[in-house]
């Protein structure tokens, strides 16, 4: 361990299992010092994530709704009497009704575009915004997005249109969070094998095309996106804001697959 994170205190929201992004995020700021407060929703999660946030030493786990105001008071008012404040935050939620990743775009319901958006985009505003009130000497805010806000992905439908608002937020909260020391980026991993993931459409042709075509070869790792999450979170990332990481094994770079896979 060099101790990158040592005496730095954070929340990360958005753990469902030990192959969540999440997770990966949490466990290397761990590794790197950190000391961690996580979220859940419900009762069964709140158990997946019980042994979990043990096995970092984590004492402080809050059952949240993002969607519920009274819900977040109680968890930053909790975070505020046990730690007075917090040095990073890490976002990693996102949400659509499995009938929108598995049609047409064209077919979202109003309903479930307002509930793709609000979780997936609005929430990342507000835990920011509180978070940002916890960081008096300033800190570092990182969410989770991915390259389908920006190319048309199959079935990704308004994930994609949420992803690219997330995006447009993160670079609008690094304009806002900027003169108090707040830095703010995103992180955009390739496709990953996640309980989120597995609820898209032809998630495995996916993940299959783009092992096969990046430049690497590979998709991305927990370890690897958890490599970034500690430079971003750390006084590594010092002078960066406003920006969205990828990785991806380089996917992101190709105009067209490969000649061999065409």
């Amino acid at each position: 361990m060099s101790g990158r994170m040592q005496a730095k205190r954070g929340l990360v929201l958005g753990v469902a299992n030990d192959k969540s992004i999440a997770w990966g995020i949490a466990r290397e700021l761990a590794s790197e010092g950190a000391e961690l407060a996580f979220t859940y929703q419900g009762e069964a999660f709140g158990k997946r994530l019980a042994p979990l946030a043990d096995s970092v030493g984590s004492t402080l786990t809050m059952d949240v709704d993002v969607q519920d105001d009274a819900s977040l008071d109680r968890a930053f008012e909790t975070i505020k009497d046990q730690w007075g404040t917090i040095d990073f935050l890490v976002h990693a939620i996102a949400f659509a009704e499995k009938d929108d990743l598995t049609g047409r775009f064209s077919d979202t319901s109003r309903a479930g575009f307002q509930k793709a958006l609000d979780i997936s985009c609005y929430s990342f505003i507000d835990v920011a915004s509180r978070a940002a009130k916890l960081m008096p000497d300033g800190g570092s805010i990182a969410t989770v997005t991915y390259r389908g806000a920006h190319f048309v992905q199959p079935y990704y439908n308004v994930m994609g249109v949420a992803k690219a608002a997330l995006e447009s937020a993160t670079k609008y909260l690094a304009a806002d969070l900027g003169p108090q020391g707040i830095r703010v980026n995103a992180i955009s991993p390739g496709p990953m094998r996640t309980l989120a993931g597995a609820a898209i459409g032809g998630a495995r042709k996916v993940y299959r095309t783009t092992q096969d075509n990046a430049p690497l070869g590979a998709n991305a790792t927990l370890e690897a996106v958890g490599g970034t999450a500690v430079y971003l979170l750390s006084d590594l990332g010092a002078c960066t804001t406003g920006e969205v990481i990828y990785v991806d094994g380089g996917y992101h770079i190709l105009g067209m697959a490969k000649e061999e896979n065409l």
